[in-house]
């Protein structure tokens, strides 16, 4: 590295060898990611099909009985415009109906991408890629919550 010119060449060098995004697709087809949003850890696999979507050995209607979680869940396919073209199974633990629908939202989202690479520039334009990295607060002693202070009484 005797000038400024040679720092030019190692750039280049760096931006060839840059990860691309390839298809992650195992034996039978599927594709696996791991979604996550407050305590809720979803595992998904994605594979080609009908459009049948199956949560915890149940229907994800009958899991997710509310529309809201049901809209959550179908964001990234509806996104990427491939409504009715791929089966997902997912197992779904910990948290609240709300958050396991976010985990499997995010699941369902890098599986996607993981399948189909194409789709990533989509899915991260919507913000399905991104973990949700919120969780509740801890709570503190001498406080009645995480920041709620037992009630004041001056007598």
């Amino acid at each position: 590295m005797a000038d400024l010119s040679s720092l030019k060449d190692l750039g280049t060098a760096t931006e060839a060898s840059a990860p691309a995004h390839v298809r992650k697709v195992d034996s039978l087809g599927r594709s696996y990611a791991t979604g996550k949003r407050k305590n809720a850890v979803a595992r998904v696999w994605v594979k080609p099909g009908s459009g049948k979507i199956v949560i915890n050995g149940k229907e994800f209607t009958e899991y997710f009985a509310r529309p809201v979680l049901q809209m959550i869940l179908r964001q990234p396919i509806v996104a990427a415009a491939r409504d009715g073209q791929f089966d997902i199974i997912a197992t779904v633990a910990g948290g609240g109906l709300s958050g396991q629908a976010g985990a499997v939202r995010h699941g369902v989202s890098k599986a996607l991408t993981y399948f189909e690479p194409g789709l990533r520039s989509v899915l991260k334009k919507g913000g399905f890629l991104t973990r949700d990295s919120r969780v509740v607060e801890r709570k503190k002693y001498g406080k009645a919550k995480a920041r709620r202070s037992f009630q004041f009484s001056k007598r």
